[in-house]
């Protein structure tokens, strides 16, 4: 999918109900994660959007080693969601965020680790150069979008936490085990843009 057919989808398209149905049972703190799509386009202008991800530090207290966006809590001196989206993405990967275009944004996912987090979707269309927070990222990686939109490559399976049900969704990619809370973004923006 190039970069001005998923632009006319996502914008055509009123969100619908998301896939993740976690909810937390205390007060949560604000967060916001950067899904960004890198607009690869190649010389004859092709576009291949790929999607922005990190592997979490292995020595981090919340979600160690998970495949992630790029993003954290919302911070006193943050504007808004986006702001914190963009914040933490240039604190974590060194992503100008003059780079970056907002296009809008998710639904809210409650999250086991106490967070509402906020998904802004963005695209990433000149070249960068990423600069890993080794305190935070073990890596980054790019994803071809078109890797989710294959059905075949969705798994999902439920988990019981407290005497409810919730839907823990799975995309596996190479090496790499893409799910929770991750992956529910991931498949609510393919639903968004089919």
């Amino acid at each position: 999918m190039n970069k001005e057919e998923f632009l006319y989808r996502f914008n055509l398209l009123q969100h619908g109900d998301s896939c993740h149905n976690y909810q937390h049972d205390s007060p949560l703190r604000s967060a916001a994660v950067l899904i960004a799509l890198v607009d690869n386009s190649n010389t004859d202008g092709v576009s291949d959007l790929q999607v922005l991800l990190t592997k979490r530090a292995s020595h981090l207290k919340h979600h160690p080693s998970q495949v992630s966006f790029p993003g954290g809590k919302v911070e006193p001196t943050d504007r808004d969601l986006t702001h914190t989206a963009l914040r933490e993405a240039q604190e974590e990967i060194g992503l100008c965020p003059s780079a970056v275009s907002i296009i809008g944004q998710l639904p809210t996912y409650e999250v086991i680790s106490g967070y509402q987090v906020t998904p802004i979707v963005a695209v990433i269309e000149s070249p960068q150069y990423f600069q890993k927070d080794v305190n935070e990222v073990d890596e980054i990686f790019q994803v071809p979008l078109t890797h989710f939109l294959q059905p075949e490559n969705h798994r999902t399976i439920i988990s019981y936490r407290k005497g409810h049900h919730h839907n823990v969704h799975f995309f596996p990619y190479k090496h790499y085990n893409i799910w929770g809370a991750t992956a529910a973004m991931i498949k609510d923006l393919v639903e968004h843009i089919k």
